[in-house]
């Protein structure tokens, strides 16, 4: 039987949820709902949608459609709590983009709900479906990268400028995720420090999270993660950057692992070679005076991937969820409280001028 589902937000992420949603053999799709009728004919055009999907403007409309099972999210961060909280209460499991909420309260808000409704609560975090973050995990727990000593990560590009939350809400999540799978941790100590941009039009519009004007929201965020055995990792995130980047590298002491997404051919990369004297890893590692470090780079091997779609896997997953009603423990609403936890605690290290925060 398949799962009847409503996607809400039509816009660029809601048209890909829409086509997996059409093409997968356990959904049907069966309302579209988005404040802009054109969003909406552009949809109808582009799928060719019959005339049994309903296309409208108001939630409350479908509410309470026959045959609807579950609910998909895909809105300003500002709507998602109230979006996802009343369609919980309406019995329907709930797939939502990150991040879940703007405040911690109301994550675990939403979490409670899911649990009292016994429906599934699933947050998108779609760069842990991707084959590169799988074969990496992989290749870390088989310890082929040595002592893992630091890691770095960019994400950056030109616009689009978010007026509901700044750069670290709308980007950091991501590298904070997927860290934290590759590590298996997470951090017990971050920090924040952040600028902002001269905007060319102000705008009157206030963030949810902060009350701030959008103006006032940082566009640009360095983020540092400290993990309980000692790994750093140092996150460049910016919405006013020419250069797009999305990449995170792993340094060990016997290799280098990068993950460059915006590298299609070589979107996984293993650089095999220490800056430790061969032979001397462990002295290196337990000696209070380290042998002379020497860098040695003796090979770069492109990895090989699955050929599928991260969003492809994480419909393919909530569907699931959904049939057995059961949790993803990568993206349930549990695991999302703990992202958030994190952002909330380097949003107040930024308010303070990057002092360094605990964020449990």
């Amino acid at each position: 039987m398949k799962i009847g589902i409503a996607v809400l937000g039509a816009g660029r992420w809601g048209v890909n949820l829409i086509r997996n949603f059409l093409e997968h053999p356990n959904s049907e799709v069966l309302a579209v709902v988005d404040p802009n009728r054109d969003s909406l004919m552009a949809v109808q055009k582009q799928f060719n949608l019959n005339d049994s999907v309903i296309l409208t403007t108001d939630w409350s409309q479908v509410q309470a459609l026959p045959g609807l099972d579950a609910v998909a999210i895909a809105t300003p961060a500002s709507t998602h709590y109230t979006l996802a909280a009343a369609a919980l209460q309406k019995g329907y499991h709930v797939l939502v983009e990150k991040p879940l909420a703007l405040k911690l309260s109301q994550a675990i808000e939403l979490c409670q709900l899911a649990e009292k409704q016994q429906r599934q609560l699933f947050v998108d975090h779609t760069y842990l479906f991707h084959p590169a973050v799988d074969r990496a995990l992989r290749i870390i727990q088989q310890h082929q990268l040595g002592k893992l000593r630091y890691g770095y990560a960019q994400r950056t590009h030109f616009e689009p400028v978010r007026h509901d939350v700044d750069a670290l809400w709308d980007l950091a999540v991501h590298d904070i995720a997927i860290f934290n799978t590759w590590l298996e941790q997470t951090p017990i100590q971050v920090s924040a420090t952040g600028t902002v941009f001269p905007k060319p039009e102000a705008t009157s519009q206030k963030s949810e999270r902060t009350n701030q004007p959008a103006e006032k929201l940082a566009d640009l965020v360095w983020v540092k993660l400290t993990y309980p055995d000692g790994f750093q990792a140092l996150i460049h995130l910016c919405w006013l950057n020419p250069d797009k980047q999305r990449r995170l590298t792993v340094v060990g002491s016997l290799a280098t692992l990068i993950f460059d997404e915006m590298s299609p051919e070589t979107p996984l990369i293993l650089q095999q070679g220490s800056s430790i004297p061969k032979g001397e890893e462990h002295n290196f590692c337990e000696s209070a005076i380290a042998p002379q470090p020497t860098a040695s780079i003796t090979s770069r091997e492109i990895l090989s991937l699955e050929q599928v779609e991260p969003l492809r896997r994480v419909c393919d997953r909530f569907l699931n969820c959904v049939q057995t009603n059961t949790p993803c423990p990568t993206s349930s609403g549990a695991a999302s409280v703990e992202l958030i936890r994190i952002l909330s605690a380097l949003s107040k290290s930024l308010e303070l001028g990057g002092q360094p925060l605990s964020p449990f």
